[in-house]
């Protein structure tokens, strides 16, 4: 039976391919669907076909269906209610993740900057701005202590500053993906600059930040402002048509479906996203977890990821519009179309170095997608692909040398080399690329001094409350 289901699967596969006169997307979406049915009706999920629930029933006289039974009977109602549970022991928010000692110096309706106390004699003196993704909330990158991308880079002689976006209400539905630029790059920007005068700084963009990094960054290239030594994306997209089975979901029709949807509410909720990431990996996410929770009775064994992964955010009606239109439905990014105040911006007018970042198997951008940073720009990069997900090849310290990762620089003006060419020439290396990357920023950046003081009181930035601050805490 095993075996002929997974012939099923080759099958379908097999039959769910490109065909010549077939539109690609049409025959994608074919292969998903199939791909679903097949997830679902998989002999693993029902207790008759598994051995394993047929052993454990047997070993504990039932006790695992009653225990499943219970757990379906919790989730089913949380869902229904969309009840928050709290964080598990070991897991609070600001005393085990997001835990790096910090102030937050500034605050708008939109972000609190958090400027991080140094943990070192002398620091280098360009800072460093981190622009997360506003899809979920920044800690991804401040998780347990030991592995804490902040506390690496505060612990190697970095002043380093984070963007805690807001968990948006229906009250913010304009909010559009101008505002998350100017008043969130360019106003966290201005706020770095007046506590580190006269330092240019090292931008740093992972996913939905990274992008919108890019196109600060492009925008300030246009305006002839230099303030950025550098500039590094993490799992980020300048370019959507590669964007990977998330394309799937995205045509005229399903954007006006949740164009209408959010007209209502004011905001994309937050189950909506889940179960659309959910879906792409339906083996993984949904049915083993099943299987585990409802007919094996195991609870899940929490983990920093897995809480912040179930600490979900919103997305504003007039920004959601905006980026899945502008961004992956007409790519108009790296189309020349992306205009920014009136005028039209190109990546490659950005001439401050770029470290880019793509994880092999990312299934929400895709590495050839992330790759696709260097047909559009011109200038230095050095591009790392790492082992791992979309946060897990980016979460990845190097105290447990886990994985791999290839890098490669391009000379400013060198001609484009296509990511299956550039894949063969770069051998893997072992362990993180934290120390290449920590390398590469002091690098580029313009020697030590002296740590600076938190806040600019001067400048009417003084220290509000302390890290993590209060947005992060809004459900």
């Amino acid at each position: 039976m095993q075996q002929g289901f997974l012939a099923m699967q080759d099958w379908w596969d097999y039959a769910t391919d490109h065909l010549r006169g077939l539109r690609p997307e049409d025959a994608d979406r074919t292969r998903f669907m199939a791909r679903q049915i097949l997830d679902l009706w998989s002999p693993s999920n029902f207790p008759a076909l598994n051995p394993e629930i047929i052993e454990e029933t047997q070993k504990s006289s039932g006790t695992n269906l009653v225990e499943g039974a219970r757990n379906f009977t919790h989730d089913f109602v949380n869902t229904v209610a969309q009840t928050h549970e709290p964080a598990p022991e070991g897991f609070q928010i600001g005393k085990d993740l997001a835990c790096t000692p910090g102030e937050v110096v500034f605050r708008n309706d939109l972000f609190e900057l958090i400027q991080y106390a140094p943990q070192t004699d002398k620091v280098q003196a360009d800072p460093i701005l981190i622009v997360p993704a506003w899809i979920m909330k920044y800690y991804i990158l401040d998780l347990s202590p030991h592995n804490s991308m902040v506390k690496y880079l505060v612990e190697q002689g970095f002043t380093v500053f984070m963007i805690s976006w807001c968990n948006p209400t229906a009250e913010q539905a304009e909010l559009s993906l101008e505002d998350y630029r100017e008043r969130g790059v360019m106003a966290a920007l201005d706020a770095v600059n007046a506590i580190v005068p006269t330092r240019k700084v090292h931008a740093v963009g992972y996913c939905l930040g990274g992008t919108i990094l890019a196109i600060a960054a492009a925008t300030m290239a246009r305006d002839n402002d230099d303030r950025l030594a550098s500039i590094s994306l993490m799992a980020a997209q300048v370019d959507f048509a590669e964007a990977g089975e998330l394309l799937l979901f995205l045509d005229e029709s399903q954007i006006a479906f949740l164009e209408d949807m959010m007209w209502e509410k004011g905001y994309l909720d937050r189950p909506q996203m889940a179960r659309a990431f959910s879906t792409i990996r339906s083996e993984d996410l949904i049915y083993s977890r099943a299987v585990r929770r409802y007919y094996l009775g195991k609870e899940d064994i929490p983990t920093d990821m897995g809480v912040w992964v179930s600490d979900t955010t919103r997305m504003p009606a007039r920004m959601h519009s905006e980026y899945l239109r502008g961004l992956f439905l007409e790519n108009r990014l790296t189309a020349g179309r992306f205009a920014v105040a009136g005028k039209v911006i190109a990546l490659k007018d950005i001439s401050a170095p770029i470290f880019a970042v793509g994880t092999e198997t990312d299934h929400i951008a895709p590495w050839k997608s992330v790759y696709k940073t260097q047909l559009f720009t011109d200038n230095d990069m050095t591009f790392v692909l790492t082992s791992g997900g979309h946060n897990s090849g980016i979460v990845n310290e190097p105290k447990l040398a886990r994985g791999h990762h290839r890098i490669s620089h391009r000379l400013a003006g060198a001609l484009y080399v296509g990511p299956e060419a550039w894949f063969a020439r770069n051998d893997p290396q072992p362990g993180s690329w934290w120390p290449a990357w920590e390398s590469w920023l002091v690098e580029k950046s313009s020697g030590t001094t002296s740590a600076p003081p938190i806040g600019a009181p001067s400048e009417g930035l003084v220290p509000i409350v302390t890290a993590p601050g209060t947005y992060i805490y809004q459900f």
